[in-house]
Formats: structure tokens, C-alpha cells, sequence
């Protein structure tokens, strides 16, 4: 990705938002579902003049002692856009998730719409497919999924403009998603409180996030934020939170806001990340994420099994 390519990309991602701020017709509705089991943020967003809809990192339940799904968080969508009478023109991951399963698939059976994510995936793939010891049947060309987007990428939901901007550092596939005045930023950016993301799991890096926040920070100040995660953040803030502006980010965020250099960020974000443990559903998660959401197919007595490799993460 050159940076002339990313220069364009960030641009026509803050013409958007700049063209949204100003006609209130040009802005999404935005109903966000926190699933406090793995403190996650599933997004539904809308033209309110088509009624065209896109879900943005959905979750399925999943129970790791007994090894079982359910669909109570992906099934609140789905009440949510019947109720208004959306219709699903995308499901879109801003990455493979490593701390819980995406029901992309389950959703796309009952709402429809196009799956997508970046085209980066293929470089999770080719890493986790070694980690599993996945076989030569395992796609690593990120056919299980519908679109991969790369930097700059342009798509519409409804009489909306989106673009898509490559915010690498935590995974090497991470999005950011630009419909209206509004960003999805995935897990690059927390709450303003509590930071940014981990960068330590295969093919991620500090300097990199930094440099994918930075693009981010320069967009307009009254963009609307709206994040994948939130933990609440000590002290004193007792309720979850997801969404923000870029102005408070920039200004507010404990790790990247103004006038933390680079260098500053990168042995800060390695020394923390040397703290901390592994996500607890790590294991299950990509498995399944970086397959589309889809899990093993079934052995020869009809059951799926997901894999644990031992001593080597």
C-alpha cells in the first residue's frame, strides 16, 4: 500500500464525513448490541431513507466448557432489522476476531446480504492454517468470504457512500469502516479511557497501530466513533461505552492522543501486551473466524471438532 494510495483512501474517507456532517440525509442510523459475555459491540447500520442495512461484527454464542452455540445475540439483530424492515445488504467483519465467533454465517441464511472483510485475511489464514495444521482442504484464498476489501475501497448501502480504510497493527487484516459520519474502527481504538488494542498476536505491531491510529485521528473531529469492545475502564466509569468522536480521541485517548510520539506509544503498547494473557477464547475464535465464521466440518460420526494445539502459542 503506498503511501499516496493511503493518502487518497483517508481523504475520500474524510469527504465523506464531511458531506454527511453537513446533510443530515448523508448520515446512518447506528443501533448498537453489547454482549457482556465477551465484552463485544455488534453494530446494525442503516439508510433511513432506503432502509438498507449492513451488520457490522456480529457474535455467536458460545459456551467453551460444553462445547456449545446458541444464537441469542445474533437473533437480536435479526429481531431488530425485521422489526424496521431493513433489508441486509452486508455483513462485514472489521477483522477475524480472536475473542469470540462471528455468526456471519447464521445471519447471512436468515437476513442475506454480502459477507465481507480485507483482503488481508489471506495472510491470517496462511499463518493460522499452519498453527492448526489445517489441510490442503482449507481455502487460503479468502474464498469463504463474498468481498475483500482493500484500502480505499468504495461500496454503498442504500443512497449511502462507504469506503473502507486498511488499519493494520493489531491483525494485519484490520478495517475501518466509513459510512456517512460514522467509522467502525474495529478493535484499533478503544474508549478514549481505556486506549488500544494489543498488537502482540501473529503479524500484528505496535508501530504499525500507531501509524493506523494516525489516520484515523486525522479525520474530522465530529466523526462518530462507534468501537467493538469496551471493559470499563477504572477508575470511576461504571457503565459500558462504545461510542466516541475522533476529536476525543485525539484529544483524550490515554495512549495515542496528542503529542505521544510514536516511540513513546510503541514501548508503552510492548511493555503492557508482555502483561497480558492470552484472550480466553483465542483458540475457538480464529479457527472459526478465518473461515468465514464456519466451523470444522463434520467427522465421520457427523460431529465438528475444533482443534487445541498444545505448547506453541
Amino acid at each position: 500500500m503506498s503511501a499516496l494510495s493511503s493518502d487518497t483512501a483517508r481523504d475520500h474517507a474524510a469527504s465523506l464525513i464531511n458531506a454527511a456532517l453537513a446533510d443530515p440525509r448523508k448520515r446512518p442510523v447506528v443501533k448498537s448490541f453489547f454482549d457482556e459475555a465477551t465484552f463485544t459491540v455488534s453494530h446494525v447500520v442503516h439508510d433511513p431513507s432506503t432502509k438498507k442495512a449492513a451488520l457490522i461484527d456480529s457474535v455467536l454464542d458460545f459456551d467453551q466448557p460444553s462445547g456449545r452455540t446458541s444464537h441469542a445475540s445474533a437473533d437480536a439483530l435479526i429481531t431488530y432489522v425485521e422489526d424496521r424492515d431493513l433489508t441486509v445488504d452486508w455483513i462485514l467483519e472489521t477483522h477475524a476476531h480472536a475473542d469470540h465467533l462471528s455468526a456471519a454465517p447464521y445471519l447471512q441464511d436468515k437476513l442475506g446480504g454480502r459477507l465481507a472483510i480485507g483482503h488481508e485475511i489471506l495472510t491470517v489464514q496462511d499463518v493460522f492454517g499452519k498453527i492448526f495444521n489445517e489441510g490442503t482442504e482449507f481455502r487460503r484464498d479468502g474464498s469463504q468470504f463474498d468481498q475483500l476489501f482493500n484500502d480505499g475501497d468504495r461500496f454503498t448501502l442504500g443512497s449511502l457512500e462507504a469506503t473502507v480504510l486498511h488499519v493494520p497493527g493489531h491483525t494485519p487484516a484490520c478495517l475501518a469502516y466509513v459510512i456517512g459520519d460514522a467509522v467502525f474502527p474495529g478493535d484499533t481504538l478503544f474508549m478514549p479511557d481505556y486506549g488500544t488494542a494489543r498488537c502482540d498476536f501473529p503479524g500484528g505491531d505496535a508501530r504499525t497501530l500507531y501509524r493506523s491510529i494516525q489516520r484515523l485521528l486525522s479525520l474530522p473531529d465530529e466523526t462518530r466513533v462507534f468501537l467493538c469492545h469496551d471493559y470499563k475502564a477504572p477508575p470511576g466509569r461504571t457503565e459500558f461505552a462504545w461510542e466516541t468522536t475522533i476529536g476525543a480521541e485525539r484529544t483524550g485517548n490515554i495512549h495515542v492522543r496528542e503529542g505521544i510520539s510514536e516511540d513513546e506509544f510503541v514501548a508503552m503498547r510492548t511493555r503492557r501486551d508482555a502483561t497480558l494473557a492470552m484472550p480466553r477464547l483465542i483458540l475457538p475464535s480464529v479457527q472459526v473466524n478465518m473461515n468465514g465464521g464456519r466451523p470444522p466440518e463434520p467427522e465421520s460420526n457427523g460431529t465438528r471438532y475444533l482443534k487445541l494445539p498444545l505448547n506453541l502459542l
